[in-house]
């Protein structure tokens, strides 16, 4: 059964095995969270949409379901959110795990519409992330990334002290984070950054400005500590 089970979890992710001291009750309980949460993939199929075997925690929700596009085998914790309200929509690789409380936004307003959120295969967040899209938003295959995760492809203008911020509207210009990167919990990435594949961000930094492939990323403002294939 045991194997069996493995087997089943390898067709996500080919180099998973058990551990050896994992128990039995663990390894039926863990079953009958992915069953239950199989059964709420289904719930796609009201809004006209494949599951591709979606796993949904409690509570998930979308809005704006024709704009969202994801692959096989996602998986949403309790009470996410997705909002594909923007010019673009949501493009989602296959394999995605995404914690509970996260929340991914295109836009908050029908004013200003935001432009698109994508984000590729085997891409796992922690919990209470927020992935804003704004000016647009790219995360590349293969990333890895903490808890309290927050995208935000916009900024506010804040120049004219006779009018209120609320009201001189914002520039945006968008985040791009590249393959294989390694984000640490509570990373906060603002507009115009792009981050080159293979970086690594250290817990807790605000990345400010971009950087390049192989960094390894601290601080706040985040500075480049040393080059993780440095000589």
């Amino acid at each position: 059964m045991k194997k069996l089970i493995e087997t089943l979890i390898q067709k996500r992710n080919p180099q998973f095995v058990f551990d050896a001291q994992l128990t039995s009750w663990a390894l039926v309980s863990f079953i009958w969270n992915i069953c239950w949460g199989l059964l709420r993939g289904f719930k796609l199929l009201l809004c006209f949409k494949n599951p591709k075997m979606a796993i949904l925690g409690k509570n998930v929700s979308f809005f704006n379901t024709p704009a969202i596009k994801y692959g096989k085998f996602m998986r949403l914790g309790n009470d996410v959110y997705i909002s594909a309200l923007g010019k673009n929509g949501v493009q989602i690789g296959d394999n995605f795990s995404l914690g509970a409380f996260s929340r991914v936004v295109i836009s908050t307003s029908l004013h200003h519409l935001g432009e698109f959120i994508r984000i590729g295969n085997h891409v796992g967040i922690g919990e209470f992330a927020y992935l804003g899209g704004g000016g647009g938003l790219e995360i590349g295959d293969e990333c890895i990334i903490g808890q309290y995760f927050s995208c935000h492809p916009e900024n506010h203008h804040y120049h004219d002290d006779t009018v209120s911020i609320r009201w001189q509207g914002v520039s945006r210009q968008g985040i791009k984070i590249g393959k294989n990167c390694w984000i640490g919990s509570k990373v906060t990435i603002l507009d115009g950054v792009e981050i080159g594949d293979g970086c690594v961000i250290a817990a807790g930094a605000v990345v400010t400005q971009s950087f390049p492939s192989n960094s390894i990323i601290g601080g706040i403002p985040a500075k480049i500590i040393k080059n993780r294939i440095a000589a």
